[in-house]
């Protein structure tokens, strides 16, 4: 697919054709995914997490192998140690993003390698926390996004462009319900300088994520999607409760919803929990999944994903100025 570049101020910082970047969504998005990303023209970001090591010694080479353009790892800083960023940061990286908790402990380790920071906000603070840090670039995350974010957030179109007029002249990246080119135009009309994805990438050959999680995502609707900790507690999960996390439905929430204080006080409970998973009773993991889950229908490759998605933003953006 042949697309006219879409060139901003985040394009011309990673000297990429796309400003689409790979949300750095934890065990899910591997080497494969971040270079497939990249290959298309976009920034693949790999998911680093809470830095398991095996986990990381296994999918760094993998996407330093399998691609020459620019890609970057993201990290939650409310869970990170240190010396795995630092032994991150070996592979040459073109970019480190740090999002959830305070980056302060990290923000030195870009600077010394040399490499952009990126850093995720959910609100005004940690804007102004991140521009304080010296981010090169900012995504501004709505609360429509899957998997964790702020408990109350702002959503995407009203945030984007308040960040924007904060950060000026720092790039910012929307990000949290945006599937298709459609959104990532409607980003670049707020202002910002690109898109962060992530669960339409969970619908990609090469993501790290089972078939099943897949067809649920391809089958589901934004309406089967809700925020909350339920899964977390369960699970054993250390998350902070200031960010909760978007999931298709779980037998669990049902029982549980809007009483995770008694479920965290229930040991009982969060041992059904884990036999459950064990006798298969339960889903081995949630689904994390943004409410834009309705503009998903198939399994494309990551790098043809890009350029589709680049395609659709132009064809939205030029149907806009007529």
């Amino acid at each position: 697919m042949v697309t006219m570049a879409l060139s901003t101020a985040f394009t011309e910082l990673f000297g990429i054709r796309h400003p689409i970047a790979l949300a750095p969504m934890g065990g899910s998005a591997g080497g494969a995914l971040a270079a497939a990303v990249s290959n298309g023209g976009g920034l693949g970001l790999l998911g680093g997490g809470p830095g398991d090591r095996d986990w990381l010694s296994r999918e760094l080479p993998l996407v330093a192998e399998a691609t020459t353009k620019p890609w970057g790892i993201g990290f939650q800083s409310w869970a990170i140690d240190p010396a795995v960023v630092e032994s991150a940061l070996r592979h040459a990286p073109a970019a480190l993003m740090l999002s959830f908790g305070d980056p302060r402990p990290f923000t030195r380790l870009a600077r010394q390698a040399g490499i952009p920071l990126i850093i995720q906000v959910t609100d005004m603070a940690e804007t102004r926390q991140a521009l304080d840090e010296g981010a090169d670039v900012i995504i501004a995350q709505g609360t429509e996004a899957g998997g964790h974010g702020a408990r109350r957030g702002w959503s995407t179109l009203a945030f984007t462009p308040a960040v924007v007029d904060l950060a000026a002249p720092v790039p910012v990246l929307a990000a949290g319900g945006i599937a298709d080119g459609r959104g990532v135009a409607a980003a670049l009309a707020l202002g910002a300088a690109g898109a962060l994805i992530g669960t339409r990438f969970l619908a990609t050959a090469e993501a790290l994520l089972g078939p099943e999680a897949k067809k649920a995502i391809i089958e589901g609707h934004g309406e089967d999607t809700e925020r909350n900790s339920v899964l977390d507690i369960a699970r054993g999960s250390r998350w902070p409760l200031e960010y909760t996390a978007r999931t298709l439905g779980h037998p669990f929430i049902d029982q549980w919803r809007d009483r995770e204080a008694d479920l965290a006080a229930d040991p009982d409970a969060r041992r059904a929990y884990q036999e459950g998973v064990a006798r298969g009773d339960l889903p081995p993991e949630p689904v994390w999944a943004s409410q834009a889950i309705d503009l998903i229908h198939d399994l494309p490759s990551a790098a043809d994903l890009v350029g589709l998605l680049a395609a659709q933003a132009e064809e939205a953006l030029t149907r806009a100025a007529r």
